[in-house]
């Protein structure tokens, strides 16, 4: 099932980890990395692994800091415990550095006696040289089931304005997109809106990354949730086209034919494919 949203809590914020867990998000992300303070990062482990035990709605990942940080290993050393669905690693530069996260991670399943291959592990696509290799990051045969993009970390090493259009983001966006089709693995997660003052822009932008090819987005803030759903889900409108397409064709295909029209539109094939990946969303 497509993760539509996933929205950050800082992780030594009791009372916003409490209540992110309870609120319609795909999956919460319990932050280590730039939510909390260097001097906070090492104490605030053991609250994240304490809100394992909370109830929850959704999945629960933790964002630990970068691989090239003097925290990351103990990081993932400190939440790899049941109760964990994924951790989320930011700044991704290479395949070798998923690899070498997924090996930690296969050793302590097994010191732990947790489920092989059972923690998640999503890279943050957020750096010149992320980007530049990204399609061997997500070829990287680790188990990286999807990427993410991050805008802010990527604009910031670029030099870029992160514009309300959005317009500079386009080549990265399309380019984390199609590296994840051509490696076989879930469309990506998009970047968070940071504007928090501006719905119509974060709408805008949910609506553009749907367009892409994502399949969620990264959310700062509880009233971003629905729209990021809304935004990652057919509406009534496409299910209903979606369904007589479907309807259409599969009758049209028993009397073998192979295009036809509905509602003034050519059908074949691969539209009709479009249409039940369409209807598929819906029933999920």
């Amino acid at each position: 099932m497509a993760l539509r949203s996933f929205l950050f809590a800082p992780g030594n914020h009791a009372r916003r980890v409490e209540k992110a867990l309870t609120l319609p998000a795909g999956a919460v992300i319990l932050d280590l990395e730039d939510a909390v303070a260097i001097s906070e990062k090492p104490a605030t482990r053991e609250h994240v692994v304490a809100a394992y035990g909370q109830p929850r709605h959704g999945k629960l990942y933790v964002r630990v800091n970068a691989y090239s940080t003097e925290w990351c290993y103990a990081d993932i050393v400190a939440v790899a415990r049941a109760g964990l669905d994924g951790i989320i690693l930011p700044k991704v530069e290479s395949a070798e550095q998923l690899r070498a996260v997924d090996w930690l991670l296969s050793a302590l399943e097994r010191e732990r006696g947790l489920p092989a291959g059972g923690i998640d592990l999503v890279p943050i696509i957020e750096t010149a040289i992320g980007m530049s290799v990204v399609g061997a990051i997500a070829a990287s045969g680790s188990r990286t089931k999807r990427l993410a993009f991050g805008a802010g970390d990527y604009t910031l090493d670029l030099g870029m304005i992160w514009s309300r259009e959005e317009a500079e983001l386009l080549p990265a966006r399309s380019a984390v997109v199609m590296a994840s089709r051509a490696a076989g693995i879930e469309p990506p997660i998009d970047t968070v809106w940071a504007d928090l003052r501006d719905a119509e822009g974060f709408a805008r932008s949910a609506q553009q990354a749907a367009a892409l090819g994502f399949q969620g987005k990264m959310c700062i803030h509880p009233d971003q949730i629905a729209v990021a759903n809304a935004a990652f889900s057919p509406t009534e409108a496409q299910l209903a086209w979606a369904r007589r397409v479907v309807a259409a064709f599969d009758d049209a295909e028993a009397r073998g034919l192979a295009s036809i029209q509905v509602d003034g539109q050519f059908i074949d094939y691969p539209i009709v494919q479009r249409a039940r990946q369409v209807a598929a969303r819906g029933e999920a």
